[in-house]
């Protein structure tokens, strides 16, 4: 593999600005302190993996130790990718101000705190805080760190620096995975010793995602701490003044050649001919307009591609289309896995085919993944029966108000199905003998926000039971939707799984880097800092609502939904890969910042 730090007989390149070959420098990280530096930024990589991944195993049992309403799990959920948004615009104006490293620690730091708050949360006030600083670290992160490494690499080495950050980030999710794994093998084997034990079967599961969240916490303080063995960044340094300083820091990753080069093509875009002289409308240039707008546009489809919604309900999903607790912490393990193994791949690629070719190659394999898992819950979907209007009268008063017992047999929800109606656009009900298990879902509330309660038959309890929880006795229970559906068989979910695995598999071949480079490479200098945040903003803003919609619309109107309002999204984002999107492999900051500039404007330059 040509990783950053060893020399490949690629690395000599002439250009119109000037030459230089390895001779003449020593790529970033040929250096023990550049594999230091590439070693600390992928652990950064690594808790903002950590930070999307660690929640999908952990709602298996989240739920079930502390009262959370289905509107208040997937605010949890979202709660780390809000507090990345509100961090990241926050964090482009301080990594401006204080430095680039400052704000490492500081992300360091505030990750380690998170931890601690979210093992010792005991109700939603506290927990949604320790998910919110979670997301408040992992932003700075998603700034700082690519900004770090953008400032830092030489030219040749900073699309695979940048793929090294994506390769860790996936990796984080897959040690997030198998920390899940983990401790869901330990809590079902325990359940089942349990013997129904309801004080026993509570405590292990209380145990077990407390165990998940906590076992990240090593990864956070080894970047703490290494944040603190790294220099500040060459560019930074230079816009402050403070220039000895700066060439100090370039000759820690390159040759004399190379960093007299790069000094020279800062100070040449520093001031600009003409722009000192009339200081005004410079951020309404094309020259910075049209590459943020572009950045912004691909931040923001990234996510609308539904990957964090993916990553972080994939064991709910996987459970939905078939597969047992335990088959599907497997199959996300397996998910992600293949996640971090393509971006190896993509980080052998972004430097040779570019980041044009692997986007539009990734946004048109992410389309067929995300069909194929809709298509797939479409057909199961469409056997559902409607069983609201049913359970509704069944309801009975007692001592401590309203409630609803349901026998979880085989013979009766058979029975309960032949006596119901469809559900809307299911073709017809299925017949009464199924040979699968049936799956009752219901969504109700007592006035103050929507639950879920499900049941597998004949698995499952001997019964499904709503009761009121402290504070909604004398409230009317209300079922806002049952659904009874035949649970899909084990093949079907490993085709679910295989289709997300598809979906996966392409994203981190193409907009899984290339978005970290588009972020970094298109804004030009004088606003990279403020527009990584603002394009971030957007990135998190719209993950934040697409993880908060996920559960409630699911419940609503099904899987099959979400999946193809998705590539739709993602139709949209290959046309604008395919015919927007200007190539930036092998150029430097300074000549991607050139490529904007009117022709004429070029032209004279040249001249």
């Amino acid at each position: 593999m040509a990783w950053p730090w060893r020399k490949t007989p690629n690395d000599q390149r002439t250009g119109s600005s000037g030459s230089f070959s390895s001779a003449s420098g020593s790529a970033a990280g040929t250096t023990a302190y550049g594999r230091l530096l590439l070693f600390i930024a992928g652990v950064g990589g690594l808790l903002y993996g950590i930070d999307v991944g660690i929640i999908a195993a952990a709602l298996l049992y989240l739920g079930k130790t502390i009262d959370l309403t289905v509107a208040q799990t997937s605010i949890v959920v979202a709660a780390v990718l809000g507090g990345s948004m509100a961090s990241s615009l926050l964090a482009g104006l301080l990594a401006d101000l204080v430095g680039r490293k400052k704000m490492m620690i500081a992300s360091g730091l505030t990750f380690i705190a998170s931890v601690g708050v979210i093992v010792l949360s005991q109700s939603f006030v506290p927990l949604f805080c320790g998910r919110l600083l979670q997301g408040l670290s992992g932003g700075v992160i998603a700034v700082v760190v690519p900004l770090y490494l953008a400032e830092s690499l030489s030219p040749r080495n900073r699309g695979r620096g940048a793929a090294i950050f994506q390769f860790m980030l996936t990796l984080g999710i897959v040690l997030a995975a198998l920390a899940g794994w983990y401790y869901t093998r330990q809590a079902e084997s325990a359940i089942a010793v349990a013997a129904g034990n309801p004080a026993l079967i509570r405590a292990i599961e209380n145990h077990a995602w407390r165990s998940m969240f906590f076992a990240v916490m090593y990864p956070g303080l080894i970047f703490f701490f290494g944040a603190f063995t790294l220099t500040e960044t060459p560019r930074w340094l230079f816009r402050q003044g403070r220039a000895a300083e700066a060439r100090a820091a370039l000759l820690k990753i390159a040759g004399p050649e190379e960093v007299e080069r790069e000094l020279e093509e800062m100070r040449l875009l520093a001031l600009p001919p003409g722009e000192a002289e009339t200081g005004k409308g410079w951020l309404w240039r094309r020259k910075y307009i049209v590459p943020f707008v572009l950045a912004c546009l691909i931040l923001s489809l990234n996510q609308a591609t539904g990957i964090n919604s993916v990553l972080g309900y994939l064991v709910v999903i996987l459970k939905q289309a078939g597969l047992g607790a335990r088959a599907a912490t497997q199959g996300d393990v397996a998910v992600k896995a293949l996640n971090c193994a393509m971006t190896i791949i993509a980080v052998l690629l972004v430097d040779r085919k570019g980041r044009k070719f692997l986007l539009r190659l990734g946004t048109g394999g992410v389309v067929i993944g995300l069909l194929a898992a809709g298509l797939l819950f479409h057909r199961f979907e469409a056997r559902g029966i409607d069983v609201q209007q049913q359970l509704q009268s069944q309801i009975r008063q007692d001592a401590g108000g309203q409630t609803l017992t349901v026998p979880a047999t085989q013979t009766a929800l058979e029975a309960m199905a032949g006596t119901a109606r469809p559900a809307v656009g299911a073709a017809a009900a299925p017949p009464a003998e199924s040979e699968h298990p049936w799956t009752l879902t219901v969504l109700y509330s007592y006035g103050a926000g929507e639950k879920v309660a499900s049941v597998l038959s004949p698995t499952g309890r001997p019964q499904l039971r709503i009761a009121p929880a402290a504070g909604e006795q004398g409230s009317r229970l209300v079922i806002e939707r049952a659904l009874l559906e035949p649970q899909p068989g084990r093949a079907a979910g490993w085709l679910v799984a295989g289709s997300l695995a598809v979906f996966i598999a392409f994203f981190a071949l193409g907009p899984g880097v290339v978005v970290w480079l588009a972020l970094s490479e298109l804004m030009p200098t004088r606003i990279r800092s403020i527009g990584m945040g603002i394009a971030l903003l957007l990135n998190q803003g719209i993950s934040t609502l697409i993880a908060a919609l996920f559960l409630p619309v699911v419940g609503k109107y099904g899987y099959a939904a979400m999946f193809f309002a998705w590539a739709a999204c993602t139709v949209l984002y290959f046309l604008i890969a395919s015919f927007w999107l200007p190539e930036t492999k092998g150029k430097t900051l300074e000549e991607i910042e050139r490529h904007f500039e009117r022709p004429a404007r070029v032209e004279a330059s040249s001249g």
